[in-house]
């Protein structure tokens, strides 16, 4: 009788030994996958299309790049400070001036009859007070004759009086005629101190009427003569030395008070009018100094007006030579000037490009020493200059970066280098 052997029963591991090693080896891919694999956005890039710039360490030379349009040192505003019409112009655009020169003529026919006018009510003015003066004598003796006749009249009436007295005491006359001689003599005494107090009181007030009038006489004699200065200015002389840089108006043309003719140009020195970024408003002070170049020579300037408004994201600055003035200068000639903002010092630099437009200058593109691919990196950029942008963090001297245009990168993380 044979004996059955007992089978051995296999282990569960055993039995799925090829399962397990399969799986094991799809579970270590997934993993790695997950965890070790590259999961960047990528886009090819060819060499030939970038710039490669090196990160270096040297010195940061605070400046920006501006033009600077040549303008005389002043302008003179020639505006008309009489109206009329234009008779004659003597010079042209252009021309050089001396103080006094004429540059045109006016006629104005209603200045020269508000003068004829003025001149006949001086005339009656004057006459006026001719007759009063007269007046005023005549009335001075006619009072004192009146006075002298009146006084002479007191001394005979008192004469009478005190004669009358001694006869009425000798009884020679009546008591009736001594009052009468009396009366006549008081009548007349107040008529003589009336007639004293009238005449001062009279010239009193003819004196004052004639110094009122002759007062007037003046004021009018004095508004005459400022009308007839007013015919000098129908004359337009030039107040300064100068070049007449415009002159606007035409013969027969007719002008009123106010109206701009002309621009006279200083040429004693010059000055530059320089456009800047209002990005850089708050650091712009008096006194900046900048280098400027003029036919292959360079000067010196320095910023002495600063002008307020800002428009289309702009400001104006006026700035003046320093030690000498280039010669052959002409007004309207432009210079380009590098304006120091600030003074120079040791930093991290990279040359300016095209990604600061992309990226604002938050991050770059940072090359792998392997010099096959090209990543993300943020960064911090400080100060900028027409050259270089100083890097505040993210950067070290020694590193490689694309410093050309991002537009076609959208959000690409790497860039794989390509010859």
């Amino acid at each position: 009788m044979s004996m059955d052997r007992k089978r051995e029963k296999k282990s569960w591991i055993k039995r799925n030994f090829l399962y397990v090693i399969g799986g094991s080896i799809v579970m270590f891919f997934i993993v790695y996958f997950i965890f070790f694999s590259d999961n960047s956005s990528k886009l090819n890039v060819e060499l030939d299309k970038i710039t490669i710039e090196d990160v270096k360490k040297d010195i940061f030379q605070d400046f920006i790049a501006v033009i600077g349009t040549v303008e005389p040192i002043h302008t003179i505003f020639l505006d008309a400070t009489e109206g009329g019409r234009i008779e004659e112009i003597y010079v042209d655009e252009g021309a050089m001036l001396d103080v006094g020169d004429i540059i045109l003529k006016l006629s104005n026919d209603n200045l020269i009859l508000e003068i004829s006018n003025n001149e006949a009510q001086v005339a009656q003015a004057v006459n006026e007070v001719k007759t009063l003066r007269v007046n005023l004598e005549n009335q001075k003796l006619n009072n004192e004759s009146q006075i002298i006749n009146l006084y002479y009249e007191v001394l005979r009436l008192d004469r009478a009086y005190q004669y009358n007295q001694e006869l009425f005491t000798k009884n020679h006359i009546s008591r009736e005629v001594l009052l009468l001689s009396k009366e006549d003599y008081e009548k007349n005494k107040k008529q003589y101190d009336l007639l004293l107090a009238k005449s001062k009181k009279d010239s009193v007030f003819m004196e004052s009427r004639l110094a009122a009038s002759e007062e007037s006489v003046e004021r009018m004699q004095e508004n005459l003569k400022i009308i007839k200065e007013r015919l000098n200015k129908l004359t337009v002389k030039s107040p300064c030395k100068g070049e007449l840089a415009s002159l606007t108006p035409e013969i027969g043309q007719v002008i009123g008070y106010g109206t701009r003719i002309g621009t006279i140009n200083i040429l004693d020195s010059y000055k530059l009018r320089v456009e800047i970024d209002e990005h850089y408003i708050s650091r712009i002070k008096r006194e900046l100094k900048g280098d400027c170049e003029f036919s292959e020579v360079n000067y010196k300037a320095a910023i002495t007006k600063i002008y307020p408004e800002v428009s289309e994201g702009r400001f104006y600055v006026d700035m003046e030579f320093i030690d000498k003035i280039p010669q052959d200068i002409r007004i309207g000639q432009t210079s380009r000037i590098g304006l120091e903002l600030g003074a120079s010092k040791e930093a991290i630099l990279v040359p300016r490009g095209g990604f600061y437009q992309s990226t604002g200058g938050q991050w770059i593109y940072v090359i792998d020493q392997t010099n096959n691919f090209a990543t993300k990196r943020s960064i911090k950029i400080g100060r900028y200059n027409p050259n270089y942008f100083e890097i505040i963090e993210g950067l070290e001297p020694g590193e490689k970066v694309i410093t050309s245009g991002y537009d076609n990168y959208g959000n690409i993380d790497k860039l794989i280098l390509k010859n």
